[in-house]
């Protein structure tokens, strides 16, 4: 299982709607009714951007390569 890493959800409400994105994540964004569903939407939305491009990742790498762990 991957660490668990801390990115930054900016929050704001519109129209009885709660809305957010992720500012280290482009394209992690999400609409819910309330705060806590947002959340849960914006981490599915993360770790869906995240996996898709580790998929990609692997693809370009064809099949030798190396996995490494990097700790920013």
């Amino acid at each position: 299982m991957p660490t668990q890493n801390k990115y930054t959800a900016v929050i704001t409400q519109e129209d009885g709607w709660y809305l957010g994105w992720v500012e280290e994540v482009p394209g992690a964004n999400a609409q819910e009714k309330s705060r806590h569903e947002l959340m849960i939407s914006l981490r599915e939305a993360v770790q869906d951007i995240l996996e898709i491009h580790r998929q990609k990742a692997r693809q370009q790498a064809k099949s030798d390569y190396e996995e490494v762990a990097l700790f920013v």
